[in-house]
């Protein structure tokens, strides 16, 4: 199969949020599983391609389906505002500064927070098939986002729109932290 059009699906990148979602080493993932650490290290970082028994194995220890890493994108918009773009000779505009924030209710669809990612930790954000509006600009440090097989390196400054229904992948590099304000709306199932 060629390599390229799996690399759509980030399947490295969800095995690595779920492992880390479910609070498990890759140790402890390879005694439930009966793979090596190895493989799945190898899974994890895209340095290999797992075959469909090998997923399999793996979704029944998480209780998820195959379709979580094959489900195709449906609805997926990526807009970037770089900081470098909003100087104009070297001078920054003068500008009006809003910070909205959500008031916190049971009921309520948007969600503001500030993430701080130490280095190498990695996050979702919505779900497969629930289209989301987010948001997410970065006060320091670079953030490396993962969307449908989209990736960015969002440096401070840099501001990210997306309108998708599919899970967003956010965290910081292996070797700096860095930390994002994160405005999300959930409009439904797409």
């Amino acid at each position: 199969m060629n390599r390229e059009f799996l690399e759509s699906y980030s399947i490295g990148l969800k095995l690595r949020t779920l492992r880390i979602q479910k609070h498990l080493t890759l140790s402890r993932l390879a005694t439930q599983t009966g793979l090596s650490t190895a493989l799945l290290s190898k899974l994890e970082t895209n340095r290999m391609v797992p075959t469909l028994p090998t997923l399999a194995c793996i979704c029944r220890v998480y209780g998820i389906g195959l379709d979580h890493f094959f489900s195709e994108v449906r609805h997926h918009l990526l807009s970037i505002t770089r900081k470098a773009l909003i100087c104009q000779n070297g001078r920054s505009q003068p500008a009006l500064k809003v910070t909205p924030l959500h008031v916190p209710q049971a009921e309520g669809k948007m969600r503001a927070v500030i993430l701080e990612f130490p280095p190498g930790v990695t996050s979702t954000i919505g779900e497969h098939g629930h289209r989301s509006e987010i948001t997410t600009f970065v006060i320091e440090g670079i953030l490396e986002l993962n969307v449908a097989g989209d990736k960015e390196s969002l440096e401070a400054g840099d501001c990210a729109v997306l309108d998708t229904a599919e899970p967003v992948f956010l965290g910081a590099r292996d070797d700096s932290a860095c930390r994002a304000l994160i405005v999300k709306l959930r409009t439904g199932v797409s």
